[in-house]
């Protein structure tokens, strides 16, 4: 057959085809949503760079503390109380979770840049703070919309594992221009890089799929699941070491406030390094222990290097301990999230690892509020974070050998659905004698035709009677499981 041309002899137009190797180029939704969780840390990095020589750490620490905790409990309110009830509506929305993640990013780069003209000023503690808390507010968002952006639990741990990486290599990313920008025009300068470095967030964040994280209220199952008493026993250990990592940020905040600038800088560069050291080490000791035995064994580690630090102190220490805890927070939520996957495997992914984020960040913000109103000598504040740590550890060892003697019942039973069918009860059937001459509905369960039954020869044991002398030879009730 010819082909078809106009009178002029030019082919109509066709579709092109793809050229092999295209789809290179085509990002998958995890890279886009990582793509915006790169500059979004850098901008994290970025204003607390900013902030280091600013007036937050200039003023008396008498005075800043009650300002501190004043806008810690501001910060918490929301987590608090907004978002159980908004939490759910934005789960069954479409792109619910998606727009709160550009909200996020969009109203912090705002944010930098009215701080510009206010490091000097009283305003700079909301402004700050309100960067703060639209920090958690992302990272709860994003814990949802990462299980939807990958196509199985395999590809969810390997995703959570590279978001902890990408967070461990933006900062010392940023710490480098940040270093030549406060060199030419100091604190102003950095915090225009977070404007810059939020604003690319934010539009790379409008690239993120639009999906549903649940379009489903939980099932009793999944309640049932999530209550767990694996999971109840990891998420308070990991509860333990998020509130750990807020009690040392502000304690070494202030601390470090009459050291000159660079010493916080050594502390920020080794909490990135240990950030990135944890995520390339946690999918090794995942391969190479079981979930629980990783929370023990980084709850351990954190013990015996927070008793350490607290002998010799100095800078030293507290770059090794501030290390440390980025390695342990990393490691433990990767177990976490994986032991979630494996323990409740019912369970909508973004739905419970938005709601464990929640948690684990009013968590956070009750840690570093200790230190805010309570001063303490160095010493005493690593002695805080090595009895912490340790009361964490043991309650995770007795939990599981209770649970293992059978003291604790490994799953906490939720109300029976009545429309669920796996666990209604069973159907009860009432079986009525019908004359031979009486017709029958074939669907109706109550009937029984006696007329097809044939009589049992004389002689034969009634298979209905129970004689209580015999021995039972049903299975053992206690072997069923």
């Amino acid at each position: 057959m010819a082909p078809m041309t106009d009178g002029d002899g030019w082919r109509p137009l066709s579709s092109p085809r793809q050229r092999a190797g295209a789809e290179a180029f085509v990002l998958s939704p995890f890279a886009r949503l990582a793509r915006s969780h790169v500059f979004a840390a850098a901008g994290d990095a970025l204003v607390t760079i900013a902030l280091a020589n600013s007036l937050f750490f200039e003023l008396d620490p008498n005075d800043a503390r009650w300002k501190v905790f004043l806008y810690l409990a501001l910060t918490m309110a929301p987590l608090a109380l907004v978002a159980p009830f908004i939490g759910p509506f934005l789960d069954r929305a479409r792109g619910g979770r998606r727009w709160m993640i550009v909200g996020a990013h969009g109203i912090r780069a705002l944010v930098c840049l009215v701080m510009l003209n206010d490091l000097d000023s009283l305003l700079l503690f909301p402004e700050a703070f309100t960067v703060l808390a639209l920090g958690k507010a992302y990272g709860v968002a994003r814990s949802a919309v990462v299980p939807t952006v990958v196509r199985s639990d395999e590809e969810l741990v390997e995703a959570n594992s590279k978001m902890q990486l990408l967070s461990g290599l933006s900062a010392p990313a940023a710490a480098v221009p940040a270093g030549l920008m406060f060199l030419i025009a100091g604190s102003p300068g950095v915090l225009g890089l977070a404007v810059v470095s939020y604003g690319l967030a934010t539009v790379l964040a409008l690239r993120i799929p639009s999906t549903t994280v649940a379009e489903a209220p939980a099932t009793p199952k999944e309640e049932a699941e999530l209550r767990g008493v694996g999971i109840l026993l990891a998420s308070s250990a990991m509860g333990l070491i998020r509130g750990i990592v807020g009690f040392l940020t502000f304690f070494l905040l202030f601390q470090l406030r009459e050291e000159p600038t660079w010493h916080m800088g050594v502390v920020l560069a080794l909490t990135g390094a240990g950030g990135l050291l944890g995520s390339m080490l946690a999918p090794k000791l995942r391969q190479a222990m079981p979930e629980e035995r990783m929370l023990l064994t980084v709850l351990a580690v954190t013990v015996v290097v927070a008793l350490g630090v607290a002998r010799y102190g100095g800078l030293a220490g507290a770059a090794l301990m501030a290390a440390t805890t980025a390695i342990v927070s990393t490691s433990g939520k990767l177990a976490f999230d994986s032991l979630v996957q494996r323990d409740a495997p019912d369970a909508n992914r973004g739905r419970s690892f938005a709601r464990f984020e929640v948690r684990f960040q009013l968590v956070w913000v009750v840690g570093a509020i200790l230190p805010v109103v309570i001063t303490m000598p160095m010493a005493m504040g690593y002695l805080v974070i090595a009895g912490t740590a340790g009361f964490a550890l043991f309650s995770y060892i007795v939990g599981q050998r209770a649970t293992h003697r059978g003291e604790a019942p490994p799953k906490i039973a939720a109300p029976l659905a009545p429309h669920d069918p796996a666990v209604a009860p069973p159907r009860r059937t009432v079986s009525v004698e019908r004359h031979p001459d009486q017709p029958v509905a074939p669907d109706d369960p109550t009937l029984v035709d006696r007329t097809s039954v044939r009589p049992a020869p004389p002689g034969a044991a009634d298979p209905t009677v129970v004689d209580p002398r015999a021995p039972f030879a049903g299975p053992d009730p206690t072997e069923l499981a």
